[in-house]
């Protein structure tokens, strides 16, 4: 019709009601030799992601998007998991009742957020016994030092206990290094 009426492309379009990217429009060529290079690289490295696969692709001579690898490698269901981070495993020994005051103290943080939007902290100790607190400190950090301080003072008026127990998350685990 174009040619027959020497029309342009855009005008025979907009005749047809058409859109100029439907009649434009060519299919995608055949992905199944992209994904079997891709596999046969990802079964030698497999430690390495789409990005160092493209690379490696290039270096072969292959001309392709990275778009197209990283599509291709999804659909093949090729993605490498991310390494977590290792954490230190605590062993520890089952809890047994506390027999006597000032035996065991209990150490815990919690945090709150004020309505200025900083956050702050808390640090209780507990006689596990008595169930008496021992010290109440707010702050908006405990550096470990902090806390060591604040043990050295309730030490100095009552004595040491025989062990501290603390739920060993994130906020202890840095004070149990000191």
């Amino acid at each position: 019709m174009r040619e027959r009426f020497s029309v342009s492309e855009r005008h025979v379009c907009e005749l047809l009601g058409l859109a100029v990217s439907s009649f434009r429009y060519r299919c995608r060529g055949d992905d199944e030799p992209l994904k079997e290079k891709l596999m046969a690289l990802a079964r030698e490295k497999p430690r390495f992601g789409y990005r160092r696969l493209h690379i490696l692709l290039r270096r072969e001579r292959e001309t392709v998007n990275h778009k197209r690898v990283w599509r291709v490698y999804r659909e093949a269901g090729l993605c490498v998991k991310r390494r977590r981070r290792k954490r230190l495993l605590r062993v520890g020994s089952p809890a047994t009742a506390a027999t006597e005051a000032n035996e065991r103290w209990s150490l815990d943080f919690a945090s709150d957020g004020l309505a200025s939007g900083r956050a702050i902290r808390v640090l209780s100790v507990m006689d596990t016994y008595t169930r008496e607190c021992l010290a109440l400190d707010v702050d908006t950090s405990f550096p470990s030092p902090r806390v060591t301080r604040v043990l050295d003072s309730i030490a100095k008026k009552r004595g040491l206990p025989k062990c501290i127990r603390c739920d060993n998350g994130l906020n202890a685990s840095n004070f149990l290094k000191a």
